[in-house]
Formats: structure tokens, sequence, C-alpha cells
């Protein structure tokens, strides 16, 4: 496997040294005069450029009484601007053979095209002309909230977990509100929300010094960089928005709730700690355990719980979930678990289970043919990942935003490969304890039972 990604590292570009424990994405990163950061990443393998725009506010940026706007602006975005008419953005691009898409996170909103590499300027185009002059208007703001509700009955509402995933373990597992409240937001905030809120929050965040463009795959640097000036150059910047508090209270114990989901067929649980600081040592570690218990066939999770106990019907987990991955938050963030288990186990039985894996590694760290494994699987799965070029945009991009530096992904790389048995357990101990985890119970909903039918002639 190694051999294979040695190989598959040296076509794509996104060198992996052969140690195996380096990584460089080659970038070049400058600013716009109305503060625009723009970073450039060349890789011409395959004749596609992808185009990124990510900017920096997420469902974390949210007052009380606006929550759900960072994802309601980010279904406004599509809804046309000046020179694109409502729907032709998704024309352009898929005519052109591109495909496009954003999603709301809780630290970012991000925007991208993958395109063939002969309509970068397209790309650009269409992403510049909406952050100048999006389209806000009492209708596309009704058709939006309408979009938006009806997406949260049919994807969270009406589907098992989703509800208690999305409103309650926010709730459980953050003291602050601008960690604990819903990404997707409340119907009654979204139907509180004007006309001229949207457009405050446009001209708030939506400027470009307070966006990140990268561009990376097969294009010309100078075409790029005189693409980029003539599409956003002149695009007025905004005052800097003022960034929320997110400081945690101080808390010694870990909290357990238990909810009802009426669409669930089998019971779930989730499990979390407060994660240590962003790219800490810890933090390190902290991945590396994940990997561990939840990486691929052969993880433990799988082998002692999913076929050894068989108590555990599917599983996911990572620094971050469930609204992130490890390398997409801000501090403070989250280590949690998902564990979907068979009604003839309980819940308690099911985190005593999982808190048993936990404690195995603190108590006795992680044999070095197994973490040798685990990291080889990693490896593999990022080389292979960085192929793309919209990948290797998105995670220049997110860096730059969350960091003000993308090489800190080539850090992260490295660092985190260098993680020790010794160290992973150190960090389960001081972190993963079972007097600090949070745990929330998802029970099935009582089978409502009909009365039996009258006998036939009863009175």
């Amino acid at each position: 496997m190694i051999r294979t990604l040695l190989l598959l590292a040296s076509v794509t570009a996104a060198l992996v040294s052969a140690a195996g424990n380096e990584v460089h994405i080659p970038f070049e990163k400058y600013k716009l005069q109305n503060g625009m950061r723009v970073v450039l990443s060349r890789n011409t393998a395959v004749p596609v450029v992808a185009v990124y725009v990510i900017y920096d506010v997420g469902a974390r940026a949210e007052e009380k009484g606006r929550t759900g706007f960072a994802h309601l602006f980010e279904h406004m975005m599509f809804q046309g601007s000046a020179n694109v008419a409502k729907g032709e953005h998704f024309k352009y691009v898929e005519s052109n053979g591109g495909s496009m898409n954003g999603s709301t996170h809780p630290d970012f909103t991000d925007y991208f095209e993958t395109m063939p590499s002969n309509k970068l300027g397209l790309a650009l185009w269409l992403e510049s002309d909406r952050m100048r002059s999006l389209a806000i208007t009492a209708d596309n703001l009704k058709n939006q909230q309408e979009a938006v509700k009806q997406e949260r009955r049919l994807s969270f509402d009406n589907q098992p977990y989703a509800t208690a995933i999305v409103d309650k373990w926010p709730m459980l597992a953050y003291g602050n509100f601008q960690s604990s409240h819903s990404l997707i937001g409340s119907f009654e905030d979204l139907n509180a929300s004007s006309v001229d809120d949207v457009a405050k929050f446009f001209k708030t965040y939506y400027a470009p010094n307070n966006a990140v463009l990268v561009i990376s795959g097969d294009f010309q640097t100078d075409d790029a960089k005189k693409l980029a000036q003539q599409y956003f150059g002149d695009i007025a910047p905004q005052p800097q928005p003022k960034r929320p508090d997110m400081t945690e209270p101080e808390r010694t114990a870990g909290k357990t709730e238990t909810v009802t989901d009426p669409h669930a067929q089998v019971p779930a649980v989730i499990i979390g700690w407060p994660a240590p600081k962003r790219h800490s040592a810890d933090w390190y570690a902290l991945n590396m355990l994940d990997a561990v218990l939840t990486g691929g066939q052969s993880s433990r999770l799988q082998l002692d719980l999913v076929k050894g106990k068989q108590s555990v019907l599917q599983f996911e987990s990572n620094l971050g979930w469930p609204f992130a991955s490890a390398q997409d938050f801000k501090d403070p963030g989250i280590y949690g678990a998902f564990l979907v288990h068979k009604p003839n186990f309980t819940a308690k039985q099911i985190v005593e289970q999982y808190q048993e894996e936990i404690d195995r590694i603190a108590k006795d760290g992680v044999d070095a043919k197994e973490l040798e494994r685990v990291k080889t699987v990693l490896r593999f799965g990022k080389a292979n990942s960085l192929q793309s070029a919209i990948e290797r945009a998105r995670t220049l991009g997110i860096y730059e935003l969350l960091d003000g530096n993308p090489a800190m992904f080539d850090q992260d790389f490295t660092e985190g490969f260098k993680v020790t048995s010794a160290q992973i357990q150190a960090a389960a101990k001081k972190y993963l304890s079972a007097a600090r985890r949070d745990v929330l119970i998802m029970q099935p909903a009582p089978q409502q039972t009909k009365p039996p039918a009258a006998a036939e002639g009863a009175k």
C-alpha cells in the first residue's frame, strides 16, 4: 500500500515524501487592495480548475433571534444577482461541463465550482457578481425562507436522529449560545427575518475583506491573477465585523440526557467530550486515537462492538463531529461519537462498552503494528483525496481562513503522523474520562397500538 501511495502522490503533485510523513500542497498567496485574500495552487495534471470562495461567517456568528441566518444566506446566494438571473448560475456551470455547490458550517460558509480549465473566467465572474450585487428582494427572501423550512422538515425533522443531533446535542455539549444553538435555526427566527436583516447580514459578512478566494488546478498564474483582479478587485470592502466571544463556561462534570425520537426504529447514543485546542499536541493525538477506533474494517469499534459483541449497528466519530471534521472548526470544539445500536442492549451498556475501548487505550496505549496500520490508511486516504482540485482548494481555503496560513495543513499532516502510542495514551487519560463525557440517549418512541376491533354484532 505504501508503494501505491508514493506512486499516487508523484502523479498528483500533492507531494508525499518517501518517509510518508510529509505532504506539501504548493501555493502562492497574496491580497487584493480591497483586502480579499487570494490563494493560487497550480497543478496541470488534468485540464480542470476549481474556484473556491470561503466567507468568514458561519452559524456561530449568529445573534439570538437570528439563528439560521448563515444557512438561509447559503440559499439566498443562488437567487440571482445583477447580471445572473435566478437559476442561471446552475445553468452556466452545468452547461459548460462543470459542477458547483455551497455549504454552511459552524465557522464558515463556502461556495465552489469545478470547471474545465478554459472556463476559469466564467466561474470567477459568477462568484464576483453575486458578491457585489446579490438580488436581495422580498420575493427571494420569502421563497428561500420556505425552502429552508421545507429542507428542515424533509432532511431533519422527518429523519431519524437528525433533530436530536442538530438541536439537542449542541445544547448539551456547549454552554455558550454561539455554539449551542441549532445550525439550521428555528422556524420562528426564519419567519422573523426581514429584507433589511438580510441586506445588513450581506453587507457585513459577504465583503471581499471577509473572504478568501482559492483557485486550484490547471491555469496560468498570470492569467489567474489578472482575472481575480478584473472580477473582484473593485468590490468595495466593509468594516471588519466584530467576532463573537465563544468562550465556554467552566464545567467539571459531563451531563446525560434522554430524548424520544418518533422516527427512529432502533436506539442510538451520542458521546462526546470538549476537544483540545486546534494544532495542539493533544489535538493531533486524539485525531489519531479516533482513527484507531473507527478507521476502516480493522478498527477497534468494528472488530469489538460491531463484530465481537454485536451490539453496535453503525458508528461515526471525529474531532468536530457532527458539523465539522478536525480541520474545519475553530476552538472550542468537541470530540464526538454517534453509535446506533441493537435494542436488546441498553444505552448504558453501549456507553460502557465504548468507554471500555477508550479506557483500554488509556491503560495500554496502542500496539506499534496497529498504529502503523492506521497511519498507512490515513496517509493513503489523504493523498488520494488531494488528487481533487476542489479538495486542494477547500483545504487551502479553510487553513487560510481559520489560521491565516495555508501551510498549516502541511504542518498538521507532518505532526499528526509523528504521534506516538504514549501521546495517544496520555490524551485519552486527560480528555476522555467517564466523568467528563456528555451523553445524549435517543430512544424510539413507543409504538402506538390500535384498540382491538369490536366483535361482529357487539353493542
